[in-house]
């Protein structure tokens, strides 16, 4: 893929992630930090019981990054299918006989559709992560 149009995919996506942090993220790494806190607060409870506690204080924020790399991997390999998509079909030109610079032409054609695709894709994908996120219990 074009460097320019890998750039336009990152910073697509690291907009996204920095939206999901502020909204969603840093929200729940408050109440973790707050819970784990709580948990430490308790003087009779054993060290068993503290960790526990904290663990499960930790428990939601691990999911929702879990979920948010999902989405993003998911994501990933939908458009590495694409790009790889574009690479068959201009070897199959080249294989075919097509000329050099018309194959070359096709392909970046064919690469800058699946980043303009993929990049339409994430508002979607953000809601998607933005509604299981919410639905993480706290």
């Amino acid at each position: 893929m074009a460097e320019t149009q890998q750039i336009r995919v990152q910073e697509a996506i690291d907009s996204m992630v920095q939206g999901l942090e502020k909204e969603s993220i840093r929200k729940m790494q408050g109440i973790m930090f707050r819970c784990s806190a709580n948990c430490c607060e308790n003087n009779k409870a054993s060290m068993k019981h503290v960790h526990q506690c904290i663990e499960r204080c930790h428990a939601p924020l691990a999911q929702a990054q879990a979920i948010v790399t999902q989405e993003l991997e998911r994501f990933q390999d939908r458009l590495a299918r694409c790009t790889m998509h574009c690479s068959d079909k201009a070897k199959d030109s080249l294989d075919s006989g097509s000329k050099e610079q018309q194959v070359k032409n096709q392909l970046e054609t064919c690469m800058m559709k699946c980043v303009d695709d993929h990049v339409h894709l994430i508002p979607s994908m953000t809601k998607k992560i933005k509604e299981n996120l919410a639905s993480i219990a706290q």
